[in-house]
């Protein structure tokens, strides 16, 4: 079976935010890391241990904030934000500009996807993904076949 998707295009702000918070998922132990440094306080009682570690927290979400922000805006990611159509099989992704250019993309390029509950997101990379809101499928059997592909490759339980 091939899924072909209505054409769309991704947004920078939903990019930003879903990489964002990926990110912040995954690197979910420097949460750890600012409290053991506020922890300082208990053993120094001086309130600049709280006031470093907030800025050092600060500026680390700045640096993921700012990467994911001008990817945005590079050369090699503008294809992410194109108005694209997709065919979907069980074997590769075909990433459609229009009916004559395309690129495929196997599924073991794939690293992880997450299912929301309204979308799909296929993550290449931590700057690249792939973000399928359900509204671009044509009926609700596309989007059982697309969960099937995911179970079975392993993507998704």
């Amino acid at each position: 079976m091939i899924v072909r998707t209505k054409k769309y295009q991704l947004a920078t702000g939903t990019y930003i935010k879903t990489a964002l918070v990926s990110v912040l998922k995954e690197q979910w132990w420097v949460g750890l890391i600012y409290l053991a440094i506020c922890a300082g306080y208990l053993w120094i009682p001086n309130w600049w241990w709280i006031i470093g570690a907030t800025i050092g927290l600060t500026l680390y979400l700045l640096f993921w904030l700012i990467q994911f922000a001008g990817v945005t805006q590079l050369e090699q990611g503008k294809f992410m934000f194109q108005k694209l159509s997709y065919e979907i099989t069980s074997q590769q992704i075909l990433l459609k500009l229009n009916p004559k250019q395309g690129m495929p993309m196997k599924w073991e390029q794939i690293k992880r996807v997450k299912k929301g509950k309204d979308h799909f997101v296929l993550f290449l990379s931590k700057a690249q993904l792939l973000y399928f809101p359900f509204k671009i499928f044509n009926n609700e059997n596309e989007i059982k076949f697309i969960e099937t592909v995911l179970k079975r490759k392993g993507f998704i339980k």
